[in-house]
């Protein structure tokens, strides 16, 4: 319960905010665009791609910016004065995370479905581990004790994008060179792109149940080291 009323004080403060606005919906559309334009590719190539982005941008913009938010507008003391543990907090920020980025991930499904592109339904389950890995990854951003969100928005797409150009979201994996694929294979949304292509009918870099094995890894890696590195930033942002 402590957790779901951090998370519902999470979407309630911050959803709207701008940097969750542009990293999370109008990015994930303009680097679309930029990629479909004048190129004639397969539809569920795109539309793979569309929602590999959706996922990995929304999820990644809420929980960065939460910690610093807290600390500049002063409620961080409030909210640790609670009989609460860092771990409480941390679940309770993932969770909201968690909600948008599979809130906005309906909205490429749908389209998905609108031009007559049959799902998998294991892409279900894929979306919700994604969300929480991707989830997870934003709140290491916002382990740097600071209440400057222009600072840790900084940090994350200084990472953000390099993963986004090496997990095979406009090319491939099969078409990387070896060394191409070795580094696709340190990008946890290497493994989300290919259950997504998949869910439409595409080939497979990995097995599918590799894939969600790795990504539970990553996950677990990721929600490990946020809880240890927020343990100790908490007090410092004061």
């Amino acid at each position: 319960m402590k957790c779901l009323a951090i998370a519902k004080k999470d979407i309630v403060m911050y959803y709207l905010k701008g940097p969750v606005v542009i990293f999370g919906i109008l990015l994930p559309l303009f680097l679309f665009l930029a990629f479909w334009i004048g190129r004639n590719l397969p539809l569920n190539f795109l539309i793979a791609g569309l929602i590999s982005m959706t996922v990995f941008f929304a999820s990644t913009s809420v929980s960065p910016v939460i910690a610093p938010w807290e600390g500049q507008m002063r409620t961080l003391e409030r909210l640790l004065t609670c009989p609460i543990s860092t771990t409480t907090i941390v679940f309770g920020d993932i969770l909201a995370s968690i909600t948008f980025g599979i809130g906005i991930s309906i909205v490429p499904l749908l389209l998905a479905l609108g031009f007559g592109l049959m799902l998998n339904p294991v892409i279900i389950p894929a979306i919700i581990l994604a969300a929480f890995c991707f989830s997870c990854l934003g709140l290491l951003f916002s382990a740097y004790p600071t209440n400057l969100p222009s600072t840790i928005m900084m940090i994350s797409s200084l990472i953000r994008f390099p993963l986004i150009f090496i997990s095979g979201i406009f090319i491939p994996i099969q078409e990387l060179p070896a060394w191409g694929k070795t580094i696709s294979m340190l990008s946890p949304l290497t493994y989300f792109t290919d259950i997504v292509r998949v869910s439409l009918g595409m080939s497979s870099f990995l097995p599918l149940y590799l894939d969600f094995i790795i990504l539970a890894g990553f996950s677990i890696g990721f929600l490990a080291l946020a809880i240890k590195l927020h343990e100790h930033a908490l007090l410092r942002r004061l």
